[in-house]
């Protein structure tokens, strides 16, 4: 059983940063690509990054590619996203999710076969 579980959210003032972390456990023994997507209140859940297990490939939305970053975390098991410049727009709830193949260049959700529970993010301005 694969869990996935984000930490890292807050509230910020525009044009500041958060780091979000995404620990992956279970019993899997293979390699995933993994994705962070995010969704607002009464909109579609929206692709933000991806990255390869390996971290030698990742893939961004438009909206975040100048100021966002994917990335393996410091600890073991674990996948980042650090958030620069933050604006009022980037509040939602992010998930992590991992996908179902180590094929990094993803953005649809059904790609994606387990899901974190959410972390909130909320960018005032």
């Amino acid at each position: 059983q694969v869990q996935l579980v984000e930490s890292g959210g807050g509230s910020v003032h525009a044009g500041g940063s958060l780091r979000l972390s995404c620990a992956a456990s279970g019993r899997t023994f293979s390699t995933y690509a993994m994705g962070w997507f995010r969704q607002a209140p009464g909109k579609e859940r929206e692709f933000v990054a991806a990255i390869s297990w390996s971290g030698g490939q990742t893939y961004y939305a438009d909206s975040v590619e100048s100021r966002f970053s994917i990335s393996r975390g410091n600890a073991d098991n674990t996948v980042d996203l650090q958030m620069n410049s933050l604006k009022p727009e980037d509040t939602a709830v992010y998930y992590c999710a991992r996908g179902t193949t180590n094929y990094y260049y993803y953005s649809s959700p059904a790609k994606y076969n387990y899901w974190g529970q959410g972390t909130q993010v909320t960018v005032s301005s």
